[in-house]
């Protein structure tokens, strides 16, 4: 029998279906000499702390450097505890059980670094010790499960790519583990964690804060003038920017009193060709759906993931915009198939047939999988979200395949009375893949055709305008921008060598940069402010003491990516890194060890349920050092920060000052105070009216 191990439910159905194995059982399926089963994600993880025997934070027990390290099944919490999750357990002995039966092994979790590694994590953890091939597709239609079993690939063949996720993953958990208990044990109360990607990204987010909360804005003035010729209407811009309004005001008193035309002193006529552009890749995708549709990255991944699961795009965790040469033949009836679907018929109508760019072709720029790409199966009934971002999908293909935009520029010089002034025109001499009406080329700014001008020809003013303007601040972060700057963070280095490396690497992955978004978020460290990405104070406030060290380096993170895909590509030893890895984090953890933390002055106060511990006062809520004691007090309250002189005064009065401005769950105000009984249970006392 042979042995498919899916990485979900989902996909182990679609499989089976191919494979004719179609008998349902408990956690899989089986068949015509197959039994398909799933894992659900991850079902293994790296052992926590505790699980070495280390049950608090310590300072002597740093750093935590697991030799070896250990795999605990997943765990889920529970209360205060974190369980082995029943879940898991269950389905991971049903996953022994066929592996012990069969005779061979086919590895059908996602065709990645995660997706191998959680099949190894697998099959270590059960000590399994009979052969696996390796199914690798991009695509769960039909056709592509069927060609891909009847290329199965050795799997020692993806030994590299097994490797580089293992060091990713104890790079992360030594990093992660060690550095925030560092912090956390120098700060001395709350709980602040820190990570190799996500301490550099909230680095960017609280660096462009600054700028944008810091800058000065100037003000500065400029003249336009109107012109017409051959009843056209255009304008010109003067080329002066004025630092008070009364120097252009002077200016056009000249102007007026000597009513005089315009003279052309220079033309420069270019042609400008505008390629179409490249598939989209995740990031591109996420990106994109984030500027017109306002998605997050997370839920751009989530919906393309459910589109890939349903069969209608390729598979969406990819860093690359091209295809191979062998996958160009196809592209043709892709296209065809769009056209039976009403959005795409005139689109399609206007392609050039025969004429197709090949852009996206490039054997050598294609990764573990293409760009993104509809396939032949057609949705029907899609969500209002699923259909949005199929259509970028969709309509990008189309815009791929077209010719390019072939503008001409026309730039034209002027002067009056010896100042100069200049206006741009724009002639569309080819649309090209402009013509595409689609979601992502629906930004189509043309600039105005100017008349026939010829160089020294005078040209009537027929008003004179001060334009107010100011200089503006660096924009803070949308979800689109900040996935930009991760993916090419380091452009800004000054040292030749770090930015070499940072080239087309950035901070993170396309599959795990929206997870390192939502972790911030989570953490506390970022907030979304309508579309914006803000630090949040406590967010600021670890930035602030970290953004010297070490764990901040944004090029660090950058240069162990790189060495990852070395490892995956085999050219580089697992064990070297590895050994790297524990020198940094011995150094990184000793030098959090060392931060001097101004601490504000947080009073002792007793517990008023146990009366025999302090209370432990975190940013979140104030709790009991016992656990046995088990008080706690939310200090949000009503969507109000309470105070720590207020926790003080709830502890030893009874009751908080007025607290003003809280909302009820129907978005009412209303003032009131905290009291606390004799049981040390809260409640509201109301402002008498």
């Amino acid at each position: 029998m042979k042995v498919v191990l899916a990485e979900k439910p989902s996909v182990a159905r679609e499989i089976a279906i191919v494979l004719g194995a179609t008998e349902k059982n408990d956690g899989y399926l089986t068949g015509n000499g197959y039994a398909v089963t799933w894992s659900f994600g991850h079902l293994l993880a790296l052992a926590m702390p505790e699980d070495y025997g280390i049950s608090s934070f310590s300072k002597e027990a740093l750093p935590i450097l697991p030799e070896p390290f250990k795999l605990t099944v997943r765990k889920v919490k529970k209360g205060k505890q974190f369980l082995v999750d029943p879940g898991a357990s269950k389905q991971l002995k049903i996953i022994e059980k066929l592996f012990d039966a069969g005779d061979r092994i086919i590895v059908a979790t996602d065709a990645g670094r995660e997706g191998e590694l959680i099949f190894r994590y697998i099959y270590e953890y059960l000590n399994c010790k009979k052969p696996f091939e390796r199914l690798w597709i991009s695509s769960l239609t039909q056709k592509a499960i069927q060609n891909g079993f009847q290329n199965l690939k050795p799997g020692d063949q993806y030994d590299g790519l097994f490797h580089a996720g293992q060091c990713r993953s104890r790079a992360d958990w030594l990093l992660g583990i060690n550095t925030t208990q560092a912090l956390t044990i120098a700060a001395g109360s709350g709980l602040y964690s820190l990570g190799r990607v996500q301490t550099p990204t909230l680095g960017l987010i609280c660096k462009r804060y600054h700028e944008h909360k810091n800058f000065i804005s100037q003000k500065y003035w400029q003249i336009g003038l109107r012109h017409q010729k051959d009843y056209t209407e255009f304008k010109s811009l003067g080329k002066l920017k004025f630092t008070e309004r009364k120097q252009a005001e002077d200016i056009v008193k000249a102007l007026e009193r000597n009513p005089t035309t315009a003279t052309i002193t220079s033309i420069d006529v270019k042609t400008v060709k505008e390629q179409p552009p490249l598939l989209f890749d995740l990031t591109g995708l996420q990106k994109e759906a984030n500027k017109r549709l306002n998605f997050s990255a997370e839920e751009t991944l989530n919906i393309a993931q459910s589109l890939y699961e349903n069969k209608f795009i390729t598979y969406p965790r990819t860093g690359s915009q091209y295809i191979p040469e062998d996958l160009w033949q196809e592209i043709p009836d892709l296209i065809r198939i769009l056209q039976e679907k009403e959005p795409y018929k005139n689109a399609v109508g206007s392609l050039p047939w025969g004429n197709f760019s090949k852009r996206i072709v490039n054997d050598v720029k294609v990764t573990d999988h293409h760009g993104l790409l509809t396939t032949e199966k057609i949705p029907s009934a899609l969500t209002a979200k699923e259909n949005a971002i199929y259509e970028l999908i969709a309509f990008r293909l189309l815009e791929v395949v077209s010719q390019p935009c072939i503008k001409e520029i026309t730039d034209v010089g002027l002067e009056v009375l010896h100042f100069d002034f200049a206006v741009q025109g724009c002639k569309i001499l080819q649309r090209g893949w402009r013509n595409i009406a689609g979601i992502s080329s629906d930004d189509f700014e043309t600039v105005e055709e100017l008349p026939e001008v010829r160089e020294g020809a005078e040209l009537k003013i027929k008003e004179i305008t001060i334009f107010e303007k100011k200089t503006q601040s660096p924009s803070l972060y949308t979800e689109g921008s900040l996935l930009s700057a991760m993916e090419n963070a380091g452009k800004d280095i000054e040292e030749t060598e770090q930015r070499k490396i940072l080239k087309n690497i950035g901070i993170g992955t396309p599959a795990t940069r929206a997870s390192i978004i939502e972790t911030l978020i989570h953490r506390d460290y970022i907030k979304r402010d309508k579309k914006s990405i803000i630090p949040t104070d406590k967010g600021l406030y670890v930035h602030d003491l970290v953004k010297d060290k070490k764990i901040a380096d944004i090029s660090l993170t950058a240069e162990w990516e790189l060495e990852m895909q070395r490892i995956e590509n085999n050219e580089s030893k697992e064990a070297e890194f590895q050994k790297q890895i524990e020198s940094y984090t011995k150094s990184v953890t000793d030098e959090l060890l060392h931060i001097h933390i101004e601490r504000p002055d947080v009073p002792n106060i007793i517990c008023p349920k146990c009366k025999t511990q302090y209370l432990v006062i975190h940013d979140h809520i104030v709790k009991c050092r016992d656990i046995r004691c088990s008080w706690l007090q939310f200090r949000n309250i009503c969507g109000i920060q309470i105070s720590v002189y207020d926790i003080e005064s709830l502890i030893n009065t009874g009751r908080t000052s007025l607290i003003k401005g809280m909302k009820s769950k129907s978005g009412k105000t209303f003032n009131a105070y905290i009291t606390l009984n004799e049981k040390a249970e809260s409640s509201f006392e109301f402002e008498r009216s």
